[in-house]
């Protein structure tokens, strides 16, 4: 099961904005990628204040991109949505993250989903995400090559891919259970990327679906 979290308490200085952005996720969805609301709940109970540099904490409810140091950003607020809605994450599901960045979408999935395992490549982002996640007790985090995924972990219920791929990689789709989703971006450069959605059905055949346009950092490693 799932792992439950606390609504923020009442004195939250950061509520009022935390509900104002799940609204304007609700609107955007609406002319947009629907999203559900388990994750709309999901996203109005995580601090996202508590995963961007301290100077940002006052636009951390903005519905854009935050830049977290290392040429490297924490999602806007809505794809970050999208990307949990189409994963599709149940409370007994295994999922993977590639990318951890700041933590954030780690703790988002980690409200529905069973388990989430995240990589990252960038060591003193990992160890910022892994000091934030710590009292996420459905979360692990490691440092490395999110191409090659976590082989000692798989086969995956749905894996999360937060930055750019020239292709979706073999071995992220190797790990797929079969029944599984994948949500990616892939594109060679920020102005052709399309976010995708591959799933794996019961005989392992492999179906891929163009969702929207999207603009991610790329996938960094040795592949």
């Amino acid at each position: 099961m799932g792992i439950a979290f606390a609504a923020p308490p009442p004195t939250d200085p950061y509520a009022a904005q935390r509900r104002a952005m799940v609204e304007q996720i609700r609107k955007t969805a609406r002319v947009a990628a629907p999203i559900d609301d388990r994750v709309l709940a999901a996203m109005a109970r995580v601090p996202r204040h508590a995963f961007v540099p301290p100077a940002q904490s006052t636009e951390a409810y903005d519905n854009r991109p935050l830049s977290i140091g290392y040429g490297q950003t924490i999602s806007q607020p809505y794809i970050v949505a999208l990307m949990t809605a189409l994963a599709d994450p149940k409370p007994s599901d295994r999922v993977l993250e590639i990318g951890t960045g700041s933590g954030y979408q780690a703790a988002v999935l980690a409200q529905l989903a069973g388990h989430v395992h995240s990589i990252e490549i960038i060591e003193p982002l990992a160890a910022q995400a892994s000091q934030r996640l710590r009292t996420y007790r459905n979360v692990r985090t490691r440092v490395g090559d999110g191409y090659y995924g976590w082989k000692e972990a798989a086969p995956f219920d749905a894996i999360v891919v937060t930055a750019a791929a020239d292709s979706v990689p073999p071995p992220l789709v190797a790990q797929l259970k079969p029944g599984g989703r994948m949500v990616i971006p892939v594109g060679t450069s920020f102005f052709t990327q399309s976010l995708l959605l591959v799933t794996k059905d019961a005989r392992g055949r492999v179906r891929t679906q163009s969702i929207l346009p999207v603009r991610f950092v790329p996938l960094t490693g040795q592949h």
